[in-house]
């Protein structure tokens, strides 16, 4: 299958790095088709490949996967190989569940920490709001690592989507709140977020982000 991956802003497109991480991770080929989203006509251009006019989108030769879940599990359903689901059927279901927990909450820390993936902006102090979420955060990602993490650094040992969607909020600790110990962290999630930095495709989605920000002035 030929693979097009239609994607925002590296430095601030949170949905985008979450298809894009899993795809180079697991060393699947695609092409990037970047949209500029402050172009004035950056919806009609994303409406071109995707009804939902958003990104991010990935283009299967005659078809069109919207929404990062739904890409993650197309892939994981497309390449088994990948193992981008764990296989033992507990922690599957729990990788399930703290995605999709990922994809429908944490408003407040989505709105009051964007992900600006380049900066370096501690905040003294957060609202109750945000402060919830992280500590649920937090609290979920010692679970798994206790739990289903013995086989490797990330939630459920082996890199899996569930860290693919959970990259952007460790970019959003990195930038806010690079440390965790006030919300009841005991290493583990300080940790986790240094491993998905680590990541060689991290390191490679930051360069394109920095290109980008240099590009646009």
């Amino acid at each position: 299958m030929t693979y097009r991956l239609v994607i925002g802003n590296k430095n601030t497109s949170s949905w985008s790095l979450r298809p894009w991480l899993a795809m180079r991770h697991a060393g699947l080929a695609f092409s990037e088709v970047n949209i500029n989203l402050r172009a004035a006509d950056a919806k009609a251009q994303i409406l071109a490949y995707s009804p939902s006019g958003r990104v991010p989108a990935l283009l299967v030769e005659d078809r069109v996967i919207w929404d990062s879940l739904a890409i993650l599990e197309f892939l994981a359903e497309a390449h088994p190989e990948a193992a981008l689901w764990p296989r033992a059927p507990d922690a599957r279901a729990q990788a399930r569940s703290a995605a999709a927990e990922m994809h429908a909450s944490f408003q407040p820390l989505r709105q009051h920490c964007p992900m600006d993936f380049l900066a370096r902006a501690p905040a003294p102090a957060v609202v109750d709001e945000v402060a919830a979420d992280v500590r649920r955060i937090v609290a979920l990602w010692r679970e798994c690592r206790r739990r289903f993490g013995t086989g490797g650094p990330f939630l459920f040992g082996p890199f899996s989507a569930a860290d693919a969607m959970y990259a952007p909020v460790a970019s959003r600790f990195r930038t806010y709140l690079p440390s965790l110990a006030a919300y009841g962290d005991d290493g583990t999630a300080q940790a986790y977020v240094e491993t998905l930095f680590a990541l060689p495709a991290m390191v490679e989605w930051g360069e394109g982000a920095r290109r980008q920000t240099a590009a646009s002035g």
